[in-house]
């Protein structure tokens, strides 16, 4: 048995805290809230985010370093905008060197760096090296379901990846490992974009065959980023890459999708955020992959469509229009890239 810190209170968080519960691990789950906390050790729920019985195994916690003190693993799933604050708390207060494992999805605007290069930067004992993502499609509610899910850990250091595999895989939720940390975190926080436009076109009142559409060619601008920046092309065909692809632009579950659908029906942005009560971390990794795309000279026209959207206040329908009437090109030459 593990001690282990989940530190972020949100639907995956208490998700992956129950999938480590059930392996027999100590869980110490973090939220900054204090009246939070108290509540879930008080009824054994987190009813905002999820709602399922949370297991004796795991306590929750207000007092940041009481939830990390002897833990052999840090598991950060806070939003993104928050990364580098928590990692700020946690490098004056660490005296020793657990495994750090993220499962946060998204890109910093301006900055432009993924989630484990924030860690890294902010933490003083761990190199780049040392970090390890977790990712894949897995729906927070299934999880919590114990409903089989698969998904993906990665680090360059394989020891530490093979660590966060034995830690979470059991008989619900299967773990693989992969080298390829800039594929898998890129492949988790871009997915979100497209999961926003595939939630534009159903709130549009467009069926399957746009969806369809939609998800194959956002794959396409997914891995043509992606390998501009150094991921295995391969990883965008695996669970991180086209198996989160499909879940999160496919389901009810996904807040990206439910704003999306809000969009497309007409609401405004600040309205949608709003309504949601929670972070819709594709809208922050939209201005990133712009700016990205914009850097890179990478072209992405459903990533600029649905920056104009946000952003820009353009009509969806204009944006769809713009996307269907774009130069003829052909096909294989994306697919001989991606696979290349």
């Amino acid at each position: 048995m593990s001690k282990v810190a989940v530190l972020g209170a949100g639907s995956w968080g208490t998700a992956l805290s129950i999938v480590l519960a059930d392996n027999g691990h100590d869980v110490r789950l973090w939220t900054h809230r204090k009246e939070q906390a108290e509540n879930i050790n008080k009824n054994s729920k987190n009813e905002k985010y999820l709602d399922v019985m949370i297991p004796e195994g795991i306590r929750a916690y207000h007092d940041l370093e009481a939830a990390i003190a002897d833990v052999t693993a840090i598991i950060i799933v806070v939003p993104t905008k928050a990364i580098r604050e928590v990692c700020k708390q946690l490098n004056n207060i660490l005296t020793h060197t657990p495994t750090i494992i993220h499962a946060s999805k998204g890109i910093e605007p301006v900055s432009l760096k993924r989630v484990s290069e924030q860690i890294s930067e902010e933490m003083e004992s761990y190199s780049y090296e040392d970090i390890v993502v977790l990712s894949g499609p897995s729906h927070a509610e299934e999880v919590g379901l114990r409903q089989p899910t698969t998904v993906t850990v990665s680090s360059i250091d394989l020891t530490k990846a093979e660590i966060a595999q034995d830690l979470f895989i059991n008989k619900s939720f299967r773990v693989y490992t992969s080298p390829d940390i800039i594929g898998i975190e890129l492949g988790g926080a871009l997915k979100n974009i497209i999961a926003l436009g595939a939630g534009i076109s159903d709130g549009l009142g467009f069926g399957d065959n746009a969806k369809a559409a939609l998800i194959t060619r956002g794959l396409a601008e997914i891995a043509r980023l992606g390998t501009t920046l150094g991921a295995n092309p391969l990883s965008f065909l695996g669970l991180p890459g086209v198996g989160d692809l499909i879940v999160t632009c496919t389901s009810v579950h996904s807040r990206n999708w439910r704003a999306g659908n809000l969009l497309g029906k007409g609401n405004k942005l600040e309205d949608v955020l709003e309504q949601m009560g929670m972070v819709v971390e594709g809208v922050r990794t939209v201005k990133a992959a712009y700016q990205f795309a914009e850097e890179q000279q990478v072209e992405m026209p459903i990533t600029t469509g649905i920056y104009q959207i946000l952003f820009e206040e353009k009509d969806p329908k204009d944006v769809v229009e713009q996307l269907m009437n774009r130069t003829k090109r052909e096909e294989m030459d994306d697919l001989a890239k991606l696979l290349s």
